[in-house]
């Protein structure tokens, strides 16, 4: 790898706001201003961050125990925090594969971090950019077998990317580069709401990289030509809750799904 590039802490950056609202301590003034800001005009953010985490949990942990996935591509990882993709995958099936990325210069920074120690072959960062596919994909080979199938997941990302057909297309490069039998889940914040429309508009006045409210169609749209697992495209904390939060859970302006890949 080369040398980290300097870290801009002049603005907010999404992966450091998400690590506050979570609790984290990996984040600048700038970054909790902004998230404070977001927070009290819509203190749901907090709760769709935390779903979003809880969501990864429940379809890692669906994948590797209900369909035997062996290989994780986590696009647009964030931060570290607790419960990360490899620790979930490899406490299901220790010999799962991992690869993270993200083009962050502060998650690239704990990323070294995190993978001290961890068994050679079994978890690896890239530095790459979503929005570059073939480059990325390019790399993944490297590490992970296009023989079999491969579980990628874009969670809470999508929307930093401008909405229209580019983006679309540029999901469809990995779907298509994906074996039958793989898996694609994605989550991100749907405009079902003033609340959450008026964040956002908060948002983009303070942050380095703009974040794109889609509708559930348009969340939909990012799972054609594949086969939805049940329930579909949903508010997250309902897609497979855990028996125990059937009933306790309520819906939240942060949509997603698993799609197969025939």
């Amino acid at each position: 790898m080369t040398d980290t590039p300097p870290i801009d802490t002049s603005a907010a950056h999404s992966a450091r706001v998400w690590n506050y609202w979570l609790g984290g301590k990996d984040n600048y003034p700038v970054d909790r201003e902004l998230g404070a800001q977001i927070e009290q005009a819509f203190p749901e953010i907090v709760e769709i961050a935390r779903a979003e985490r809880e969501f990864l949990i429940r379809v890692v942990t669906h994948l590797a125990r209900d369909h035997g996935v062996r290989q994780f591509l986590d696009i647009g990882t964030g931060l570290p925090t607790v419960n990360n993709t490899h620790e979930v995958a490899q406490s299901v099936a220790p010999d799962a594969r991992v690869v993270y990325v993200d083009n962050d210069p502060m998650v690239l920074a704990h990323a070294r971090a995190l993978l001290t120690g961890v068994a050679p072959g079994s978890t690896h960062y890239i530095d790459a950019d979503l929005g570059e596919p073939e480059p990325l994909l390019a790399q993944v080979r490297e590490r992970l077998d296009f023989g079999q199938p491969i579980a990628l997941t874009i969670l809470g990302t999508l929307g930093h990317q401008p909405i229209g057909e580019r983006t679309y297309e540029i999901v469809r490069v990995y779907q298509d580069a994906l074996p039958s039998g793989s898996f694609f889940a994605m989550c991100d914040s749907t405009n079902t709401g003033q609340a959450i429309i008026e964040a956002s508009e908060a948002w983009n006045e303070g942050a380095a990289v703009p974040y794109h409210l889609r509708s559930v169609r348009e969340i939909e749209a990012f799972f054609d030509g594949l086969e939805l697992l049940e329930p579909g495209v949903c508010s997250i904390p309902f897609w497979r809750p855990d028996p125990a939060e059937v009933g306790v859970r309520r819906e939240i302006a942060q949509y997603g799904g698993v799609g197969r890949k025939p």
